[in-house]
């Protein structure tokens, strides 16, 4: 798959410049910065789907070569931003944004922080970053009023639940949980777990205490069921 492709690039040796040939590769024309953007934020309008938020298909399904008429081959971080209400809960608003290539700083969550406009309307912020953060910029993210995650955008290159190996994960709500447990007369703690940083959980966007339902299955392997709690 190119989307898979794309990813191994930023593997082994040469990290980075195994992964600029790799995408070079899949271009006939174009900068890769465009074509990294283009990728972690197709990722991102995914994940928010997969969490319930309210994203229309047309925005997921938009092309590279749409993409760059609209922003050019040398993106602005500014324009890439993403608002969306969640579908059942209209109380629940995640915005996302990306931050340019350099290191990020204080000053620039601050930037961050000047720029959102609706503060107490919002429940969450998902940071794009290309770079490392200072100890100081992510002490001021523990700031913030609404929970705030921290994606590399080399890690949203590729969807890692769309990888034809993985098995089919299903968040659980909280009574689908207490149903299972009181089925198996178990108590969470008994449960498999899975850490909250593990790359499923982070995608979800999983709080600890939350399990999921991970199916197994495939032409030479029988279907098996498993559930996993978030520590």
């Amino acid at each position: 798959m190119k989307r898979e492709a794309a990813a191994e690039g930023g593997e082994g040796e040469g990290e980075k410049g195994g992964e600029n040939f790799c995408l070079k590769s899949l271009l006939d024309k174009g900068s890769v910065e465009s074509h990294r953007y283009y990728l972690a934020r197709r990722t991102v309008l995914e994940m928010l789907k997969d969490r319930g938020f309210a994203v229309p298909s047309c925005e997921i399904e938009v092309s590279l070569e749409e993409v760059r008429n609209k922003h050019g081959q040398i993106p602005e971080v500014d324009e890439w931003g993403v608002s969306s209400l969640h579908k059942e809960n209209l109380e629940m608003q995640v915005l996302v944004l990306f931050s340019g290539p350099g290191i990020v700083k204080v000053n620039n969550i601050r930037a961050i922080a000047a720029q959102i406009v609706n503060k107490d309307s919002l429940s969450g912020l998902i940071l794009v970053v290309q770079n490392k953060m200072t100890s100081q910029a992510l002490k001021a993210v523990e700031l913030f009023s609404f929970k705030v995650e921290i994606f590399q955008i080399a890690d949203l290159l590729v969807n890692v639940t769309k990888h034809e190996m993985k098995p089919k994960h299903q968040v659980l709500t909280n009574e689908e949980k207490q149903n299972l447990l009181k089925k198996y007369s178990i108590d969470e703690k008994q449960l498999p777990r899975m850490l909250q940083k593990d790359a499923i959980a982070r995608y979800y966007g999983m709080e600890k205490g939350q399990v999921v339902k991970v199916t197994y299955g495939g032409e030479l392997t029988q279907l098996h069921v498993t559930y996993r709690c978030v520590w």
